[in-house]
């Protein structure tokens, strides 16, 4: 009876399709309005960055894989950039929200999260490491801890941070007129 009723419980709270599809386990931390509210004193505007053949070449090389669209979807008021990137923890996608400004990274949340293990990267003493980091030769300019049993989600957090380092860089104003 319990499990029944926790059941239900998950369903109505991350909705029934997110928990039961295909048995894998999702957790809303927090919603895109939400974030995007955290994010931005105002309203935001939003813009879609085409991923040009050089583009999606470095996204590879910064995730180990090829990007699945050929656009990515931004938001920004003044030099300040929020993105909303997927990536693969160990076998499921989790959606970040990353904010970036004067080219370091303000915050970064966990929005949904859809791993068995390794949900504490959503945990604040996990992303407060990502604070005023920014890039730094072909990475970051911090090394990040681990968590013990999530090495897979916390690779997958960190890629996503340094791809919107990159990624904030190409649509500033001063860097737009050169690409």
């Amino acid at each position: 009876m319990k499990r029944a009723v926790f059941g239900f419980v998950l369903a109505m709270s991350v909705g029934i399709s997110g928990a039961w599809a295909l048995g894998i386990p999702q957790i809303q931390h927090l919603s895109k309005e939400d974030f995007l509210a955290q994010a931005f004193a105002d309203e935001p505007g939003w813009k879609m960055l085409r991923l040009n053949r050089d583009l999606k070449k470095q996204i590879k090389e910064i995730l180990s894989h090829p990007y699945p669209a050929g656009r990515i979807r931004y938001w920004y008021q003044g030099t300040r950039t929020a993105w909303i990137i997927d990536e693969i923890g160990k076998d499921q996608p989790i959606t970040m929200g990353v904010v970036v400004e004067n080219d370091a990274i303000v915050d970064i949340k966990i929005l949904v999260y859809r791993e068995e293990r390794g949900g504490e990267v959503h945990e604040e003493y996990f992303t407060r490491q990502f604070a005023n980091v920014r890039l730094q030769g072909e990475g970051l300019s911090k090394s990040i801890d681990g968590i013990t049993g999530a090495t897979l989600s916390v690779n997958a957090v960190t890629k996503v941070a340094e791809l919107a380092l990159v990624l904030h860089r190409l649509v500033q104003p001063d860097q737009v007129a050169q690409h």
